[in-house]
């Protein structure tokens, strides 16, 4: 039996059961590291399969592999986790639990590599070997990919594929580009402090709100002129807070905002010049700062050969399912696998055709459940485009 008859006849008969999946996890949404119920979910379906999931270190993530022991082998990977906000749906499958929700995708992730890893066991002999990643937290600073990595997800691994929902697109069509698909994302918080005082003596004191309204514009401002424009490195901030009193100078505040880049040079310069640019437009005004940097993760760079192999597997669909795309600002830690071997994410396409499309991370975000099928297709035929390189 081929893959694709193989893929085919499991969807006929199990489609219902890819979609109850993806409920399941919707409504029963877990945050970064505490994916402990979807763990064991998906891997006493593995195991009912006849195969052996290994849980993550933590409770939280599992691999599980499938076909020959020796020779190549490739890895499917598939995000679990939630996000900490309220899902708005309406659907009679949306969330159980108070502010938490699959706004990203991701439950529709784990049902499809679930559908994938079950189709592939109906295949008497495979032509590489598959290792499934189940992986938790990429919502997370440091990600669960890192723990994946630490754990030995990749031990015997040369090749390392992901799709991941794409709300832009519609179903039936899927994304891929060589190089670049998303952007370095890093974290900074600034904390700044002043003896305070009346706003009638600025100049007996740290003017404190000015010294955060310097850094609202000259940090971005400072970048802009540091860093290649063509790398579209963008520095956001997301949240300021300082003061009570319109005529009392406040003593402390705090800036909290992303920086992001399309370039892993970039990426390696920016802390750097964060913490540069920072104390340098403070000194002047008599303020003591502390600045905490958290280093995100860098972007994700589909390797050629990779991007070959996802874009054959994505062709074998049907002649009109593969769609180009540009690269996003996003961050997504699958960046950590491609450091240590090569590999290519593809982005699914969920969106109905009808109606607004709604982006990651909002409330309302919901898919166009036809696309399951179409995500178990590629996985499954990632498998035997894999062996011909």
């Amino acid at each position: 039996m081929s893959l694709t008859e193989a893929t085919e006849r499991w969807l006929d008969a199990h489609h219902a059961d890819l979609v109850g999946w993806r409920r399941h996890f919707h409504a029963h949404p877990e945050l970064g590291r505490q994916e402990f119920g979807t763990t064991q979910f998906v891997a006493s379906r593995l195991a009912d399969a006849g195969l052996n999931p290994k849980v993550l270190p933590g409770g939280t993530g599992l691999t599980c592999d499938i076909g020959p022991e020796h020779g190549a082998r490739i890895a499917l990977r598939a995000d679990m986790d939630a996000l900490p906000m309220a899902d708005r749906t309406g659907k009679p499958f949306a969330s159980v639990v108070p502010n938490v929700a699959h706004a990203c995708g991701h439950d529709a992730h784990t049902a499809m590599l679930l559908g994938a890893a079950l189709a592939l066991t109906s295949v008497p002999e495979l032509p590489v070997g598959v290792r499934l990643i189940f992986q938790a937290a990429e919502e997370l600073m440091p990600g669960g990919a890192i723990d994946a990595i630490a754990a030995g997800a990749l031990t015997g691994v040369s090749r390392i594929f992901a799709l991941h929902c794409d709300p832009r697109l519609p179903v039936g069509k899927v994304a891929v580009r060589a190089g670049p698909i998303t952007s370095a994302a890093d974290q900074l918080e600034v904390t700044l402090n002043s003896p305070g005082g009346h706003t009638s003596r600025p100049h007996l004191t740290g003017d404190l709100v000015y010294g955060i309204g310097t850094l609202i514009t000259g940090v971005p401002g400072v970048l802009s002129r540091r860093i290649d424009p063509r790398n579209s490195t963008v520095m956001v901030w997301g949240a300021v807070n300082a003061g009570v009193a319109a005529n009392a100078i406040p003593q402390t505040g705090t800036l909290a905002g992303t920086i992001r880049t399309a370039s892993r040079d970039a990426w390696e310069m920016l802390e750097a010049i964060v913490r540069e640019a920072v104390s340098s437009l403070l000194a002047p005004l008599g303020l003591e700062h502390s600045l905490q940097y958290r280093r995100g993760v860098p972007p994700v760079v589909n390797e050629e050969i990779s991007t070959r192999i996802l874009t054959h597997a994505i062709e074998a669909i049907g002649p009109d399912v593969l769609a180009d795309t540009r690269q996003s600002g996003g961050g997504e830690d699958f960046s950590w696998y491609l450091e240590e071997v090569p590999g290519a994410m593809g982005r699914l396409g969920v969106w109905s055709g009808r109606g607004p499309q709604l982006d990651l991370h909002q409330p309302t975000f919901d898919i166009d459940e036809r696309a399951l099928a179409v995500g178990v297709r590629v996985l499954v035929n990632l498998v035997g485009q894999a062996a011909r390189f």
